[in-house]
């Protein structure tokens, strides 16, 4: 694959990268193998995060012999100084290294997070300080709000930026990413097939690659799914009018259905965390992840039952999505 320059890095990153998810539902022997394939198929853009239970150990342990030939890059939920220099040295434990390539602010959702890590003893002083410690080298931010990471892109404070980029999720592309391109920040692609709802994964993955994202990360967790996803890496500019026109027909399948997570529908007036719900019904049903789904369901106070269907929601959400009907269908399927 031919290397891509991420923003005004010098991160020099396959098209394709690595996206760390999928690998928690494997053993180490087992993720070892897929990871290493990766690195035989010329990837070089590993993206983890605390959040993803055992994801970063798996790395560290499949990739040591490796690190000198690629990029390591996590993330963590912590806002605050204290809480994200924690965070940062059990990434580094994990990851069995003294360095990590790019470090990113997790899931910032609000410009009130917004304001708290980017103040005084906030989250982003501790990457700050760890980048002069030597044990990052570039400071990112991930998120699903497109106002929030738009403010972030203009602060100036930021290496990179991260979201969800694919045939149905383009709304990135009004100021987003031009914001990201005239700021030279470098745009990382998450969930290229949806989170599994795109079929067509080879076409979906070169259609992230030619608007504008620097590397997109689908994640994996068979060999198979490598080899395949490295050969659409391998021709990142080509896409054809018969593949944009099948990709087309499977966004008009998700329409009306598919949550972005933008946050827009709340807050509840019952209390639920809607897009995180609809998340974990996501990771449950098209990831396959039950165990984890299941586990961070049983931690929140309010779930799928709890919907009175009192419409609030329906009024806020940009994108028509029926959510009680989709609250119900979840208490269903997640059992």
């Amino acid at each position: 694959m031919k290397k891509r320059k991420l923003g005004n890095t010098d991160i020099m990153t396959s098209p394709v990268g690595f996206g760390g998810i999928p690998i928690q539902r494997l053993s180490f022997d087992e993720a070892e193998r897929v990871l290493v394939r990766a690195v035989e198929k010329g990837m070089n853009f590993f993206d983890t995060a605390r959040g993803y239970t055992d994801s970063e150990r798996k790395m560290g342990r499949a990739l040591k012999p490796h690190r000198d030939n690629i990029y390591l890059v996590s993330k963590a939920m912590s806002r605050d100084f204290r809480g994200m220099t924690l965070e940062l040295e059990t990434s580094l434990r994990n990851l069995q290294t003294e360095t990590i390539d790019l470090y990113q602010l997790h899931s910032v959702g609000s410009e009130k997070i917004l304001e708290r890590i980017t103040g005084d003893r906030g989250a982003l002083e501790a990457l700050v300080k760890a980048r002069e410690a030597g044990k990052i080298r570039w400071i990112g931010i991930t998120g699903h709000s497109r106002p929030v990471l738009l403010k972030a892109v203009r602060t100036g404070l930021f290496d990179t930026v991260q979201f969800p980029f694919n045939p149905i999720e383009t709304e990135w592309e009004d100021e987003v990413i031009p914001a990201a391109k005239e700021k030279g920040v470098g745009i990382i692609g998450m969930k290229p097939v949806a989170g599994g709802a795109i079929k067509n994964v080879s076409a979906s993955i070169r259609f992230t690659l030619t608007r504008g994202v620097d590397v997109s990360i689908p994640g994996m967790d068979s060999i198979e799914q490598v080899d395949e996803n490295a050969l659409a890496g391998e021709t990142p500019g080509k896409i054809t009018e018969t593949e944009l026109d099948r990709l087309e027909e499977e966004k008009k399948v998700w329409e009306g259905e598919f949550c972005r997570r933008c946050g827009y529908c709340m807050p509840c007036p019952e209390g639920l965390n809607i897009p995180f719900l609809l998340l974990i019904e996501a990771y449950y049903r098209r990831y396959g992840l039950k165990d984890w789904a299941l586990s961070r369901l049983k931690k929140l106070e309010k779930n799928y039952d709890d919907c009175t269907a009192c419409g609030q929601c329906l009024e806020r959400c940009p994108y028509d999505l029926p959510i009680p009907e989709l609250m119900s269908r979840a208490s269903e399927i997640v059992v």
